[in-house]
């Protein structure tokens, strides 16, 4: 092991004990905060700038740029770290504090877009990617724009083959959708009978065809259908509210110790209502994306409401 990017993936499954489907059907969990900056971004970030410097777009110690809530940012400030690349992220104050400060110890130089009243909005979305936009050009920097780079895939199906044994469902949020894209794609080869379940906001969900809102989870829900979003991948798309992915991701926190961001409580919610529906010999997997430290002040304010 020569780099702290050595330690990105070969994260842990580990089964929920507590939060139960009345139906004896089992539920497993990913572990992605044990990456190094306690995010899966980790594992995206990593794939984008190795690509990129493989085959040129990206020079010894050349700039790079990216617009992110926060996650694949500060995954992208370690990565460039470590690597030498100076790194430009054009965020919001609608995203947790925690992880725009993150960016900032790592080295990264933030422009931050305000935002309507804290909420993530689809205008939001395309002010920061215009943003980002005009950096690359000014600048000459690498623009990884996650919302249409493929690249990232690789990390995901990477990310499929550490998922042992039987798999009847898997369920993951939708941001860029590179994640559920990536892990069903190889997921179902070698599962082709697994039922795919996408998770977005319930105040935005587009992918369902309703009309694009402001809500409060972190890392799912651009307020748009996505350039990497194909409907043939899930079998189906559920809704979660912003309140009820916070409720859950309290409850993972206090009944099963697992400390994770309100996506992963959105996660866990749908996981559910799928291992509800598929019996008891069903096993369902989903991912918990982060560590609640990305978090903190929010799902703290949560507790004291």
């Amino acid at each position: 092991m020569k780099t702290i990017l050595d330690t990105i993936g070969g994260t842990p499954l580990l089964p929920l004990r507590r939060i139960l489907p009345r139906s004896g059907a089992r539920i497993l969990l990913k572990i992605e905060s044990t990456n190094p900056t306690g995010s899966m971004k980790d594992r995206m970030a990593l794939a984008m700038i190795q690509a990129a410097e493989a085959d040129g777009r990206l020079p010894p110690g050349g700039a790079v740029v990216e617009y992110t809530g926060g996650s694949t940012g500060v995954s992208l400030a370690l990565v460039c770290a470590v690597k030498g690349h100076p790194l430009h992220v054009v965020t919001s104050d609608a995203f947790a504090r925690e992880k725009l400060d993150h960016m900032r110890l790592l080295g990264a130089q933030l422009q931050v877009i305000p935002s309507e009243s804290g909420r993530m909005t689809e205008k939001l979305t395309r002010d920061m990617i215009a943003a980002a936009g005009v950096i690359a050009e000014r600048t000459g920097a690498f623009w990884t724009d996650q919302m249409n780079n493929r690249d990232q895939l690789a990390a995901y199906h990477r990310m499929a083959a550490e998922i042992d044994g039987p798999v009847t469902a898997f369920v993951q949020s939708v941001g860029t959708a590179a994640s559920l894209r990536g892990l069903a794609e190889a997921l179902r080869r070698r599962h082709p009978a697994i039922r795919i379940v996408a998770v977005e906001p319930a105040e935005s969900a587009v992918l369902s065809g309703g009309p694009s809102g402001a809500h409060g989870i972190d890392g799912m829900g651009a307020g748009y259908v996505v350039p990497l979003w194909d409907p043939g991948i899930a079998e189906a798309v559920e809704p979660v509210s912003t309140a009820e992915a916070t409720a859950m991701t309290l409850r993972l926190a206090q009944e099963e110790g697992l400390f994770a961001g309100p996506s992963t409580g959105a996660n866990v919610v749908v996981a559910l209502r799928q291992a509800e529906a598929l019996g008891s010999d069903a096993t369902v997997v989903t991912i918990m994306c982060d560590t609640g430290m990305k978090s903190l002040r929010r799902l703290g304010a949560a507790i004291a409401a």
